[in-house]
C-alpha cells in the first residue's frame, strides 16, 4: 500500500557486470558511493556487496530515512553521472524496494525504466521512529 512516504524502506539494485569491467565498474561505484555519503543525509546506509557465487554480480543495499531521501538521490548529480557510465560497464540493473513508500517514489523508478518488484509491508513489522526523526 502506499503510504505519506515518511517510514524508513530498503531498496536493493541488482546489477550484472560485464566481463572484464569490475575494476572499472568498483571504480565508478567507489566515487559514488563517497558522494553519496557527503551530499545525502537521509541514506542511512549505502553497501555494494558482492555476489559470493559470481563476482560479476553486485548487489547494491540502500536504506532511505524516508521516500523523500529516494528522490533526493535519483536527482542526485553524482548518482545520474553514475547511472550514465554505469551502462557501459553492466549488462543488467534491477531494482526491489521492500516497505511501503509514497507514490512519488513509485513514479520516479517508472520513469528511470529500470525493472522494479516492490514488496509492501505486511501487517506484521516496526520501525524505531524515534531513531528516525
Amino acid at each position: 500500500c502506499m503510504s505519506e512516504g515518511t517510514n524508513p524502506f530498503v531498496l536493493l539494485a541488482r546489477i550484472t557486470v560485464k566481463e572484464g569491467k569490475l575494476e572499472e565498474y568498483l571504480a565508478i561505484a567507489s566515487e559514488v558511493d563517497k558522494a553519496v555519503e557527503s551530499t545525502e543525509e537521509g541514506m542511512l546506509l549505502h553497501n555494494l556487496d558482492l555476489d559470493p557465487n559470481d563476482p560479476h554480480k553486485l548487489v547494491w543495499t540502500e536504506v532511505y530515512r524516508r521516500s523523500e531521501d529516494f528522490l533526493i538521490h535519483a536527482d542526485n548529480p553524482p548518482v545520474l553521472e553514475y547511472v550514465s557510465q554505469h551502462q557501459e560497464l553492466a549488462v543488467e540493473f534491477t531494482v526491489e524496494i521492500y516497505g511501503n513508500v509514497s507514490q512519488a517514489v513509485i513514479e520516479k523508478v517508472d520513469s528511470l525504466e529500470i525493472p522494479c518488484k516492490h514488496f509492501e509491508t505486511s501487517a506484521v513489522g516496526y520501525v524505531r521512529s524515534e531513531r528516525f526523526r
